[in-house]
């Protein structure tokens, strides 16, 4: 006669064994990310070029390409295109390797810029971008001039 699990233990089972799944994932997606910001990191003082995706100059969506080419994610080439991807993220629920879509120019409504959460902390959301004036820096969202031109954030899927 064989033996029979009860069905406590069998449900127990099922559960670790997902949760290990799960929890699997998640660092995957965790070093994934990491590897992204640091990435997007060595550029940290590379002047803006339009256009650009070098370490000679780069724009905002050729920052996050190159990033997330990385990990072998690719991204469409235009911060509008890249601000369709993934699912939207509510800025109190941001985290790393979140993207942020500006509307810099005359239109409030027109995405027209690219940014990377770095690092989350109670009172500051680091990002990092290229700016047009200053090339690539990290900057905190939080600040007024930034958070007024936030037009929405985006959590690339894994």
């Amino acid at each position: 006669m064989p033996i029979k699990f009860p069905t406590i233990l069998y449900v127990f089972v099922v559960l670790m064994l997902t949760s290990c799944a799960s929890g699997k994932k998640l660092a995957e997606r965790k070093a994934k990310i990491e590897q992204v910001i640091m990435t997007a990191r060595k550029y940290t003082g590379t002047p803006y070029k339009y256009g650009g995706i070098s370490s000679s100059g780069i724009d905002c969506s050729g920052l996050m390409l190159q990033s997330f080419k990385a990990i072998e994610y690719p991204l469409p080439r235009s911060s509008e295109d890249q601000s369709e991807l993934g699912k939207k993220v509510e800025v109190k629920e941001l985290r790393p390797g979140d993207l942020l879509f500006f509307a810099m120019g005359e239109k409030k409504r027109k995405i027209t810029h690219v940014g990377m959460v770095t690092e989350v902390h109670k009172d500051r959301i680091m990002f990092i971008h290229a700016s047009s004036s200053v090339g690539v820096v990290e900057r905190d969202l939080l600040k007024e001039y930034y958070i007024k031109k936030l037009r929405k954030a985006r959590r690339i899927i894994l």
